[in-house]
């Protein structure tokens, strides 16, 4: 492969690295009060720009909000970084309007979510950025042509979380321009942030290395060929400020960070080593030969360490889930609304409300959030008393209509042993007998249908037990109930099997007083592997893109919802952002659906061959615990879920 060539304005010296480094700016951060910001803008940013007139060219990147948070507290700020700007001290990077996670919402939000940002940008400052930070590195190919749509030439993003789940990449593509492609076909270009580096940078400004050492760390990946290295990607507020998220937070030290700062940046400048340059002059030194950066394993990769993943923002903080649902609720609404403010909406789903949120900001941002869907939000819809039907006193029950046959247990909370969706000759879901697979780790009982909630320290909760069940008819469809009682209270099952469609819908209610911290996943979809060709097996789905992705699952080792600690639940999630998900081979597909204004669960897939057999189940999460769970219900009641399945 040939070396990259890089701009004209580089040094021509193979033994020169070179780097640049870009500083984010968020005066949304979670654990930071409004009243704080003007002390944010004094300690951080105004030193942040000192560093830029001084040892730049550094990038600069913010959030539309950020940037009208600064300015109605200190427009000199705002004025200053348009010189510096003007100067080439500084390239602005992009991001959006507010920190979305785009690949949890629907492509039209983080649409407008871009172009609401450009605006406040060309407002404020006066520039069109060329490249955009992709919100919380959270990545998907759905991605590539919002950004590309939206009129940016570039993006950053991660390297360490792709290239895990990449080792056929050369060591030497860390160092490179790259290039991104995405689900629509189109490809755009790519530079890698690195974590390391930046942890470097922090522990450097904190005290904790030597000025020597970090140097040292550079020089140590000067190669024979040209290389570029991204040596900040992260914060600027957590410099001689300490939001105070932490108990382990020292207090900032007697030395200025800034000070180590400015001192670091003028070695680079000093040494013949290191060229520091503007992010985006890197972009003619792009290769023409894309990387995929997803893959089934990790479909949606995430900055930093494993615990940063999709279910951080999705299933978790105070009540995720439920404040996702009023955003889809908002959402819907606002699509037929010609005034809709979709500015709001986007502040309304930025990332910082999802996970560790101060108490005075979350109650401030409930009522916001409430004030919102009460006048653009659609209704939820509100169910029809359930008849008594009749009850079930069989452990096996078979329903049989024109376009489904089923077995339920009902000593496993009609969990579904068998599910057969015409046209096809056999049933493609069910449950895997005890002792199906060699492993020990698997050896249990596999169903579908059925709902498991783990706890640190506390023995699982599932509707997996003999409980009240009741079966009946109505327009056609065949409908099942199940009532399970469990330690925290009881889940009710509302199974409808439609008689014009190959299609089972649930109902999941809890009526739980507190959910707690653990996990809670729903579904379970276990697909029988008599019923595949699992060479030609793959998954469909959105992750916040306009056009699906598609992942070959054949050969793939894939574990969503392994934990990653006694902290962390999960290691990876699907956004499943227009409602649905397909799975199988070319002759038998499965549509899973998720009805997002209810509940916007997760989507989880593990995909194994073990034993000359296969284990491939699909699992809808409503809940993962990690760092910012703290349990606090949005509304009081019953949780409820809706979902369902059917051939595709």
């Amino acid at each position: 492969m040939n070396a990259p060539v890089f701009s004209r304005e580089l040094r021509q010296s193979t033994a020169t690295l070179t780097l640049y480094a870009l500083f984010h700016l968020n005066l949304a951060f979670s654990s930071i009060e409004e009243e704080q910001r003007g002390q944010v803008i004094e300690r951080c940013y105004w030193p942040l720009l000192r560093l830029a007139e001084r040892c730049g060219p550094i990038a600069i990147e913010a959030s539309g909000f950020t940037l009208e948070e600064i300015v109605s507290r200190d427009r000199l700020w705002i004025e200053k970084l348009q010189a510096l700007i003007q100067a080439g001290k500084v390239e602005f990077v992009g991001s959006g309007y507010a920190q979305i996670i785009a690949p949890l919402v629907p492509a039209r939000v983080t649409e407008a979510n871009l172009a609401l940002g450009h605006e406040v940008y060309q407002r404020l400052l006066g520039v069109k950025p060329a490249l955009a930070l992709v919100n919380e590195q959270a990545w998907s190919g759905g991605l590539v042509g919002l950004y590309l749509n939206a009129g940016y030439r570039g993006v950053l993003m991660d390297w360490d979380n792709p290239s895990a789940y990449h080792p056929e990449w050369p060591a030497e593509t860390r160092y490179r321009v790259e290039r991104a492609l995405g689900s629509d076909g189109r490809t755009i270009p790519l530079l890698w942030t690195n974590t390391v580096a930046f942890q470097k940078l922090q522990r450097l400004a904190h005290g904790d290395i030597a000025l020597a050492a970090w140097l040292d760390f550079f020089r140590q990946r000067l190669g024979e060929v040209p290389r570029a290295l991204c040596c900040y990607s992260n914060d600027a507020e957590i410099f001689d400020f300490r939001p105070g998220r932490y108990r382990t937070e020292e207090a900032p030290s007697a030395t200025s960070e800034w000070e180590r700062l400015e001192q670091a940046f003028a070695a680079l400048h000093a040494s013949d080593d290191f060229n520091l340059v503007k992010p985006s002059s890197l972009l003619p030194a792009v290769r023409r030969q894309p990387l995929r950066l997803e893959s089934a394993a990790c479909p949606v990769p995430v900055k930093k360490q494993r615990k940063y993943n999709l279910s951080r923002w999705a299933v978790s903080g105070r009540d995720d889930v439920a404040i996702n649902a009023a955003c889809q609720r908002i959402y819907d609404g606002m699509c037929s609304d010609p005034d809709a403010d979709w500015k709001e909406l986007c502040y309304l789903w930025s990332s910082d409300f999802r996970t560790h949120i101060t108490e005075k900001r979350w109650q401030a941002f409930t009522r916001r959030l409430l004030g919102a869907e009460r006048r653009w939000g659609t209704a939820e819809e509100t169910l029809a008393p359930v008849p008594l039907g009749e009850a079930i006193s069989d452990r096996h029950v078979t329903i049989v209509t024109p376009q489904i046959s089923a077995q339920l247990d009902r000593r496993r909370g009609l969990a579904l042993t068998s599910l057969r969706f015409a046209p096809h000759a056999g049933a493609a879901l069910g449950s895997l007998p005890h002792g199906h697979f060699d492993d020990i780790h698997i050896q249990a009982d596999w169903y579908t249908g059925d709902c498991v909630f783990e706890a640190p320290g506390e023995h699982k909760i599932t509707d997996l037990e003999l409980g009240e069940a009741r079966i009946w008819g109505a327009d056609g469809d065949t409908l099942a109930r199940a009532r399970i009682e469990t330690p925290k209270g009881p889940i009710e099952k509302l199974m409808r099997f439609c008689g014009d469609r190959p299609r089972v819908e649930f109902e999941v209610s809890l009526d739980w007083a507190d959910l707690g911290r653990g996990s809670l996943r729903l579904g379970h979809f276990t697909l029988l592997p008599d019923a595949f060709d699992w060479s030609k097996l793959s998954l469909t789905t959105h992750n916040g893109g306009k056009d699906p992705e598609t992942f070959a699952l054949a050969g793939q080792q894939v574990d969503h919802g392994v934990p990653v600690s006694f902290l962390v639940s999960a290691s990876h999630g699907l956004g499943m952002t227009e409602g649905w998900a397909e799975i199988g081979d070319g002759a038998t597909r499965l549509r899973i659906e998720v009805d997002r204004s209810t509940a916007p669960l997760l989507g989880m897939l593990t995909h194994r061959c073990i034993g000359g057999s296969l284990f491939c189940q699909f699992v809808l999460s409503a809940l993962e615990l990690d760092d910012t769970r703290k349990p606090t219900a949005l509304r009081e009641g019953p949780r409820r879920y809706r979902f369902a399945v059917g051939a595709a």
